[in-house]
């Protein structure tokens, strides 16, 4: 099959080379964006007086029948016509004539295939950070069931001290909030036009660059020429942007499986998101959980490698960027799905706060509180860690908890112990007291709640 570039070349290449070529398998996705971008080109086109009005007109109502056609998944896509452009050209060719070859007019597929990727990740961007607030919110929900619900809090995967469980909620609302201001911000880098740049000269042809922006909604255009057909960092920033994303979900996950394990039981995970085994009648697995905290490693796969396409590749445009799209497909669609999965999983997360009190009760998590309370009595603090020190050493060489340890032991380690050391050390009251800005104290927690609310 003739090829619409062919003119120059003398023999044709054998399929097998033609199909290792082709990128129509995987940027067929851009179609409806690469029909957008042709309206709003052969519409300036006829504004700059370089196509007539007929020849604006035929060629708009084509390919206003081919995205009609591309809704109703009506297109067939040819290997032969290599990517998403040129099968558009050959069937706006095919279904109004030759009038249609003239739609390439004062462009070059390298301006239009950016363009066509600066529109989808706009589009894709947005609902991104629609999906990370709906996570939020359903974060927020659980919050405001648990501001009272007392778990034990840990670092280096020890019990530190306790915590409202809302608390440790509304950390992982706030690392997604990152995530949106990110994502929010790279689309002032997306939303910029290259139409019209050309293969990386711009042209002769006396188009208008800012008219083609505003139809198709960016905010400007490229100024370099160069720098429009070769940029992906807009591409980049996206994929580390949802590497962030990913990480945080992996995070969330991770205790999730923990926390449904039968060591910990803290939460069950509805059996929409789990499954059982094929051998073991008893089991129910977080598979949901595991699949996202997996699936991270190919989001970051996608990151590294699109940074190892563009790191040897010179100016201006080269056939390695075509390896550019594939993996930010795959990064929309995994992003996009472990967050819907991950809104289900938290909407529906069964919390046991009768075992996470428990917990509390029976560890060393409540210690600070016995140190903080020498400090706030004089007893300089360093000199307060060693007597808390020894005392948790006393109850383990015992079996026993802080609670359980008689008074004359406390004031056999320091007489600014008193019978209140005992209030001072129930859990409710060591997370309730921890009022400081920011902190895990019920007051704080019910107070970032609503500072939420009140922003959303």
């Amino acid at each position: 099959m003739k090829k619409l570039w062919g003119g120059r070349f003398e023999k044709s290449a054998e399929e097998w080379v033609d199909e290792f070529g082709a990128s129509i398998s995987f940027d067929q996705e851009l179609v409806k964006e690469d029909i957008e971008g042709s309206i709003a080109h052969v519409t300036m086109l006829g504004k700059c007086d370089i196509l007539t009005a007929d020849e604006v007109e035929d060629i708009k109502n084509g390919l206003t029948i081919l995205l009609e056609k591309a809704n109703n998944h009506e297109l067939q896509f040819s290997v032969a016509q290599e990517d998403i452009h040129l099968n558009i050209e050959k069937m706006l060719i095919d279904e109004i004539g030759p009038v249609g070859g003239k739609l390439h007019t004062g462009r070059s597929r390298n301006d239009q295939v950016a363009t066509d990727m600066h529109l989808y990740l706009r589009n894709q961007v947005k609902e991104i950070i629609g999906l990370i607030n709906e996570l939020q919110d359903a974060i927020v929900n659980q919050a405001e069931q648990n501001v009272e619900t007392i778990v034990p809090g840990y670092t280096h995967m020890q019990r530190a001290q306790p915590i409202s469980f809302a608390h440790h909620l509304l950390a992982y609302y706030s690392m997604l909030e990152r995530d949106a201001d990110r994502l929010n911000d790279s689309i002032k880098r997306i939303n910029l036009s290259p139409l019209g740049a050309g293969a990386l000269a711009g042209t002769t042809f006396n188009i208008d660059r800012h008219y083609s922006a505003e139809l198709l909604g960016f905010d400007g255009i490229y100024e370099n020429s160069i720098d429009a057909v070769s940029d992906r960092d807009f591409i980049v920033e996206f994929l580390s942007n949802c590497s962030l994303v990913m990480m945080h979900l992996s995070r969330f996950c991770e205790e999730l499986i923990l926390w449904s394990s039968q060591e910990f039981q803290f939460v069950e995970i509805d059996d929409a998101f789990a499954t059982g085994s094929s051998i073991m009648p008893q089991k129910k697995n977080p598979d949901m959980a595991e699949l996202i905290r997996g699936k991270t490693g190919r989001v970051y796969g996608n990151l590294f490698g699109l940074l190892t396409v563009l790191k040897g590749t010179p100016l201006a445009y080269n056939k390695d960027m075509q390896e550019d799209k594939e993996g930010m497909f795959d990064t929309v669609q995994t992003v996009k799905g472990s967050l819907k999965i991950f809104v289900g999983m938290i909407s529906t997360l069964k919390v046991k706060s009768e075992v996470m009190a428990e917990a509390v009760k029976k560890d060393f998590s409540n210690a600070t509180e016995l140190a903080d309370y020498l400090a706030a009595k004089g007893l300089p603090f360093r000199d307060a860690h060693e007597v808390v020190g020894k005392l948790v050493l006393t109850c383990i060489q015992r079996g026993i908890y802080l609670l359980d340890l008689p008074l004359e032991d406390y004031k056999g380690a320091s007489d600014l112990f008193t019978e209140d050391i005992y209030e001072v050390l129930q859990p409710i009251n060591a997370v309730s007291r921890r009022n400081s800005a920011g902190g895990t104290g019920f007051e704080q927690v019910r107070k970032a709640i609503a500072k939420i609310k009140e922003k959303n």
